[in-house]
């Protein structure tokens, strides 16, 4: 069965560090990751991004850039046995990071740029595209629809909010139920939705207080998926840390949504 089939079956979650600090870092929660998925026995993907290309400020921590990157997925990738994606920003960086992960995931920001999303179609993986903060559910068909035009539909939607401007994020749920109705698995942000974008003077502030909760109420709304940050010291972390799931505290999360 493939990785697309199996999300289709089960719940899945895509779980990781928001950025590539180091490669021992991503071993770490690499190794987290890969036992829970033997523990639970549903799909995981391994996530981290490579750039954090819309960084509220010039001088924040961005990455180790796309060929360095894709070293250290592959590197988890061999080391753990297990699937792994990363976002992509620009047309001509999918064909690269095809090359290693199993999931090209579309920023919320970029959902309607064309050749991004065709250029990940034509890499024959799966496509992850983030639903806009300024798109409704029913929105998401038409980013869907080019991927799918591509040739491609292998492609999963993914709830993280909207934004009304004064640093802060609203989810309304039935945007997971109008996504459902496109035919394609919807993952929840857990830990983007509960994000204060650009709201800590001069980075983004959030509250991972609220990620159990959200993940909850999206899966009575029918989600399949859901999307968590996860990092063993997120108060110290370099990028996204106030909204990410302590490591220590997966596995609570994840019984709560499985059970």
């Amino acid at each position: 069965m493939t990785l697309y089939e199996q999300i289709q079956h089960k719940p899945f979650f895509i779980l990781g560090p928001c950025v590539m600090e180091s490669q021992d870092l991503l071993y770490h929660v690499a190794e987290q990751v890969a036992r829970v998925k033997e523990k639970y026995n549903v799909p995981v993907v391994f996530k981290s991004s490579f750039d954090k290309a819309n960084r509220t400020s010039v001088a924040s921590y961005r990455g180790p850039g796309l060929e360095v990157g894709m070293q250290m997925l592959q590197n988890v990738k061999e080391k753990f046995g297990l699937p792994v994606t990363t976002d992509i920003h620009e047309s001509h960086q999918a064909a690269i990071a095809g090359e290693v992960c199993d999931i090209l995931q579309i920023p919320a920001f970029l959902c309607r740029q064309t050749d991004l999303l065709v250029a990940a179609a034509n890499t024959g993986k799966i496509v992850n595209v983030k639903k806009a903060q300024f798109l409704s559910g029913q929105d998401m068909f038409y980013p869907a629809q080019k991927v799918a035009e591509a040739g491609n539909t292998q492609i999963i939607l993914t709830e993280r909010g909207n934004m009304y401007g004064y640093n802060n994020l609203a989810v309304d749920f039935r945007n997971i139920f109008d996504m459902k109705a496109f035919g394609y698995p919807v993952c929840m942000d857990c830990t983007h939705s509960v994000q204060r974008p650009g709201g800590a003077g001069g980075k983004t502030g959030g509250d991972r207080t609220f990620v159990p909760m959200m993940a909850l109420a999206a899966k009575a709304f029918g989600a399949n998926g859901y999307f968590m940050e996860i990092h063993p010291d997120p108060d110290n972390a370099l990028s996204d840390g106030p909204n990410m799931v302590k490591l220590q505290n997966l596995d609570k999360v994840m019984e709560s949504l499985l059970s």
